[in-house]
């Protein structure tokens, strides 16, 4: 299956169509790509990550090899 690669605002509305009710901020997200906690990709000024890969760190199963 294909990587599903997102901005930040996408992988928010993905979890929130399978969440509704999680805590999870578009904030939240944006600190962790900037941190380097979740590994992205720059495309121009959008930084793209993986939607599986944010939702196996928020799990706790997955750490950035970066």
């Amino acid at each position: 299956m294909p990587a599903r690669m997102r901005t930040a605002e996408g992988a928010l509305a993905v979890i929130k169509e399978e969440d509704p009710g999680s805590a999870v901020t578009l904030r939240c997200i944006r600190r962790l790509i900037n941190t380097g906690a979740v590994p992205h990709v720059a495309v121009g000024c959008k930084k793209l990550i993986n939607v599986d890969k944010l939702l196996s760190y928020l799990e706790g199963e997955e750490k950035n090899e970066n």
